[in-house]
């Protein structure tokens, strides 16, 4: 048997099974401080979440938002010797699930009415051998995530769906 693939890579790469699912947000008011936990928050155009300690200081707008893979957490536990790693300990802003947010990188996307632009990937820091024990730093490099940017801002929810906007 012979399989022809007529889409194009284009078209392939504009393909998702389902959409992604906000699960988690947080914000760090200082830096240093523990995460907070957030029902809502409000993404300020061109600042990032508002009341966390990044809003408005990101370089050139790439850092604004923060966002993390669900999936990808049983993983980084795994790689800790954890049963359990938490979305606050990783210090994203937001965990997505559903979706692969590695897609994200370039792309303009959607979170409920907010859009978004994936701006690049969010490599650990040394926080993560505080927060994870010895090795958390290499457990977390190619788990940690991506940055993104806020082009239109509004509120946020936990069970918002992150849709990917391709250009037509």
């Amino acid at each position: 048997m012979t399989l022809t693939i007529t889409q194009t890579l284009t078209e392939l790469q504009s393909c998702h099974a389902q959409s992604g699912r906000l699960e988690w947000l947080g914000i760090r008011p200082q830096h240093r401080d523990d995460m907070v936990e957030l029902d809502t928050a409000v993404l300020l155009i061109g600042q990032g979440i508002e009341g966390d300690h990044y809003a408005g200081k990101t370089v050139n707008g790439e850092r604004q938002v923060t966002l993390i893979q669900a999936e990808h957490l049983p993983v980084i536990a795994s790689l800790c010797g954890l049963a359990t790693v938490y979305p606050a300990q990783l210090r994203r802003n937001l965990m997505i699930s559903g979706i692969n947010i590695a897609v994200l990188k370039d792309q303009r996307f959607t979170l409920g009415a907010t859009e978004l632009e994936g701006t690049g990937y969010c490599h650990p820091c040394s926080r993560m051998e505080e927060n994870l024990g010895r090795g958390g730093y290499n457990a977390v490099r190619n788990h940690g995530g991506m940055t993104a940017r806020v082009v239109t801002g509004s509120r946020i929810a936990r069970d918002d769906r992150l849709t990917v906007i391709w250009p037509g």
